[in-house]
């Protein structure tokens, strides 16, 4: 075979480390910016976070060529011994000007001229200045306050809810701690998963005599469990979490029926099967459907109430609001990380540049190029955001039955971006819109026919249905097909398989289970 030499020329995508974290930083939610952000600033010395948006820069991009900053004169500022006598409020000063020379004046005023209030020295204004009246002022909170106030805003669980009831019981140290075992084996909707058997063999270590007296000793924990409170605490399934709290319901017919309804498959219930359950239960319709509406008032998830629902909140990333002109689309500001580049590293870096600090070299760019790709994200989520309430005007000004089909080519082609930038913007970002808090993929939906030849939203066909369903009589409601009759009214080609698809999407129940009894 013979050797020879030839020229190729083809095209290639290299991600270069920039291009791959600004692609990574733009798909990542709020929180996990959050985080990421955190740990940036752990890692990277030459990082730092600025209370608000330093004026020569905006997040910290134009730093390259800056001389000696300001921040560092006040720091070399800070660190004199005089500065502790220029930070008295200018009132004390006025007071004392007298008393002191004309140097000691001029050198103060320009001491008090460049001092910003770092926080590099720790000092307070004497309030006893003012008057005896004015009490003095505390710059550290009391252990005792400070302890008082984060009892208040604390969060109780359902855990230390059981565990406080169980104090006030006279208990053997067995059965105590049989309880905080059980109490500390309970999910979050206060269910005990597992059986009484599996928990004592895997307390037993395969001693069968031990693991039966502790399943006696469970049994009886059990039972002191499931009558505190909420009612229904400790259940095994969802017939016994609500036979507990019928218990404790006060004694009637539909009581009775309910608690004898418990017994039987819980299908019955969920379908409303009412003949079938006046046949097993032995109770009239009328105190079965009555009973059926006393079990539908019960809580089937006692642990909820205890949910810590802080950590469920949204924040919204865009917010729009509405103008004389049109609709304003700006960002959240609580969401931007503020940061930039700190000064004194960064000018000790550039008057020693190559004494062998190339690792610290590579640390300062990585800092540089994480700020521009967070800025990126942040302006490329604007773009998006703009482009979406400009294409879907009528949503912001009529609700969601106004919605217009939009899918992410448009957006895409609009912008020059491509189809999978706009949906890592989309995903896991949300915007604060007068009709409240969405995620910025709600706006994008399939477009079905009409017979006028254009298009309806999927979105405003499923606001639709729900205004649909929600006029309906409680005692006749509307069928699929009847749905899709009333869609076909309105000019909507909508079949019955995509009305039921919507449905259930909706969670809307079927016609036999929405129907009132």
């Amino acid at each position: 075979m013979k050797q020879g030499l030839s020229l190729r020329v083809s095209q290639h995508l290299a991600l270069t480390p920039q291009l791959q974290q600004s692609i990574r930083l733009l798909q990542l939610s709020t929180l996990e910016l959050s985080q990421e952000v955190e740990q940036m600033l752990d890692e990277n010395p030459f990082l730092e976070m600025a209370e608000d948006t330093a004026p020569r820069e905006e997040f910290g991009l134009e730093h390259t060529n800056t001389p000696v900053s300001q921040d560092s004169r006040e720091f070399e500022s800070a660190a004199e011994p005089t500065v502790s006598s220029s930070t008295a409020d200018d009132t004390s000063a006025a007071s004392k000007a007298e008393a002191e020379t004309t140097s000691e004046l001029s050198s103060e005023t320009s001491l008090e001229d460049s001092w910003d209030g770092d926080g590099s020295v720790d000092s307070s204004p004497d309030d006893s200045e003012w008057g005896g009246d004015a009490p003095a002022r505390k710059n550290n909170l009391d252990d005792s306050d400070a302890e008082a106030s984060d009892l208040t805003g604390a969060h109780v669980s359902l855990q230390d809810y059981l565990h406080r009831q169980a104090l006030a019981l006279r208990l053997s140290e067995e059965d105590r701690a049989a309880l905080h075992f059980l109490i500390e084996s309970l999910n979050d909707d206060g269910y005990l998963e597992d059986t009484l058997a599996s928990l004592a063999a895997g307390l037993a270590h395969g001693d069968q005599e031990e693991a039966e007296e502790l399943e006696q000793c469970f049994s009886m924990a059990l039972k002191l469990l499931q009558h505190m409170e909420p009612a229904g605490v400790g259940a095994r399934n969802l017939a016994e979490c609500l036979s507990l709290q019928l218990q404790d319901s006060p004694d009637s017919e539909q009581a009775r029926a309910a608690l004898a309804m418990c017994r039987q498959p819980m299908e019955l219930q969920a379908k409303r099967d009412v003949k079938r359950l006046v046949i097993l239960c032995g109770f009239p319709e009328d105190v079965i459907k009555g009973a059926i509406a006393l079990i539908a008032r019960l809580d089937p998830k006692p642990g909820r109430r205890f949910a810590n629902v802080e950590r469920n909140l949204i924040v919204p990333d865009v917010i729009v609001t509405k103008t004389l002109r049109g609709f304003k689309v700006v960002l959240n500001s609580e969401v931007m990380p503020r940061l930039r580049v700190h000064d004194i590293y960064a000018n000790v870096m550039k008057q020693h540049k190559g004494q062998g600090g190339q690792a610290l070299q590579q640390r300062l760019q990585e800092a540089r190029w994480f700020i521009k790709n967070i800025q990126q994200r942040f302006d490329t989520i604007l773009r998006v955001s703009n482009a979406i309430v400009e294409r879907q005007k009528s949503f912001f000004s009529h609700g969601e039955l106004a919605m217009r089909p939009l899918v992410l080519r448009e957006i895409a082609d609009e912008l020059g971006l491509h189809e999978s930038t706009i949906s890592r913007v989309t995903t896991a970002k949300y915007m604060s819109t007068p009709f409240g808090t969405f995620e910025l993929k709600y706006f994008f939906g399939s477009g079905l026919g009409t017979e006028t030849g254009g298009n309806a939203s999927s979105t405003a066909v499923r606001a639709l249905i729900k205004q649909f369903v929600a006029s309906e009589s409680p005692h006749k409601p509307l069928s699929d097909n009847q749905l899709s009759e009333m869609l076909k009214e309105q000019g909507i080609e909508c079949a019955r398989r995509t009305v039921a698809k919507y449905r259930e999407a909706l969670r809307i129940a079927p016609t036999n289970l929405r129907k009132a009894l």
